[in-house]
């Protein structure tokens, strides 16, 4: 087992530094610059040259690139031009990972908790009405924009029936302590029940809109998995045996059923990232996926290239912690 997950760290660290060649390429790539964004209107040709030196962006691009990687080692990406203007970028990362950890992790409950067993149900009720119900709500979730879901949740819930709240993480009078910057959390520990119950319906929609494609995903996923283990040989010999049907779904069915859909939802994760950028923006939710909105509005480099990095390393992590899982659920995987 554990060279299984040494093996997967080396290649982690391939992974995450084609990654950060890749958006050192295209943050130079685009139009305007670093340069530009920071002088603005105050952008001379003299002024541009100095800070060109003084950023090291006169050097060749392999020096330029191993400046950028000793840079981001340290957390040092440059001061924020256009977020939190003045504040150190990766201080905004900081800032604002815990809130969107916190809706991907509620939105990927929701869609856990909903798909695994409701695709159990429909793969058991083969061709029941149940089932085609299920199948058609699983391609409504895929086929509905996840930033439309998100207006006419706002819409129906907050604006019309003033259930939950319309936007924010928490209500700027309640005066909360903070301690790890996970709103649900900070509440619990520090014993302000108020606080965390006020942090949570503010989660509600956006973690619902967010939860409809993994949902649907990981239900489609289940179903099938679920039929395919059903239709082999040695479910139908523990069937004959009289095994009771308690053992035989988690024995037999369920575990082996499982290990596709453990994949899937690790990979659901870094949609439920790109799915924050348009869930956050509607309901002005203080994410990573608000602040990167934002920084691409206003050319904010250096916010631009920590988030992205960081969501990708994020995104890296949960893939190796999803392999780890399924070698666990699967010894053979360890000797692939």
């Amino acid at each position: 087992m554990i060279r299984f997950i040494v093996r997967r760290l080396l290649q982690m660290v391939g992974v995450v530094l084609i990654l950060s060649l890749l958006v050192f390429l295209w943050l130079r790539s685009l139009p305007g610059g670093t340069v530009s964004a920071m002088l603005g209107e105050r952008a001379t040709p003299e002024r541009r040259a100095a800070l060109e030196k003084a950023l090291g962006l006169d050097q060749p691009i392999w020096v330029q690139y191993w400046e950028f990687l000793k840079r981001a080692l340290t957390g040092q990406f440059g001061s924020s031009t256009g977020v939190q203007p003045g504040t150190d970028a990766f201080q905004v990362f900081l800032t604002r990972f815990p809130a969107t950890i916190e809706l991907a992790f509620f939105a990927l409950v929701i869609a856990v908790a909903l798909g695994i067993p409701l695709g159990y149900l429909a793969a058991r009720r083969r061709g029941s009405i149940f089932d085609n119900l299920s199948i058609v709500g699983s391609l409504i979730g895929i086929a509905v924009p996840v930033f439309f879901l998100a207006f006419l949740l706002k819409y129906w819930f907050a604006i019309k029936l003033h259930w939950l709240p319309v936007s924010g993480r928490q209500d700027p009078d309640i005066n909360a302590t903070r301690v790890t910057g996970f709103f649900v959390l900070d509440g619990l520990l520090t014993r302000e029940y108020d606080a965390s119950w006020d942090a949570i319906k503010h989660l509600i929609l956006p973690s619902l809109a967010l939860a409809t494609i993994p949902f649907a995903v990981i239900f489609r996923i289940t179903r099938a998995s679920v039929l395919e283990v059903l239709d082999e040989d040695y479910v139908r010999t523990a069937e004959s045996k009289g095994l009771t049907n308690k053992v035989i779904r988690g024995r037999h069915v369920l575990r082996n059923a499982l290990l596709p859909v453990v994949t899937t939802i690790g990979l659901q994760t870094g949609g439920l990232l790109v799915g924050a950028v348009l869930t956050e923006r509607v309901f002005s939710y203080a994410g990573l996926g608000e602040a990167l909105a934002i920084a691409f509005e206003r050319r904010d480099y250096a916010v631009l290239q920590v988030c992205i990095l960081m969501a990708a390393v994020t995104f890296v992590i949960v893939n190796l912690l999803v392999d780890i899982a399924y070698a666990v659920i699967d010894p053979r995987v360890r000797t692939r």
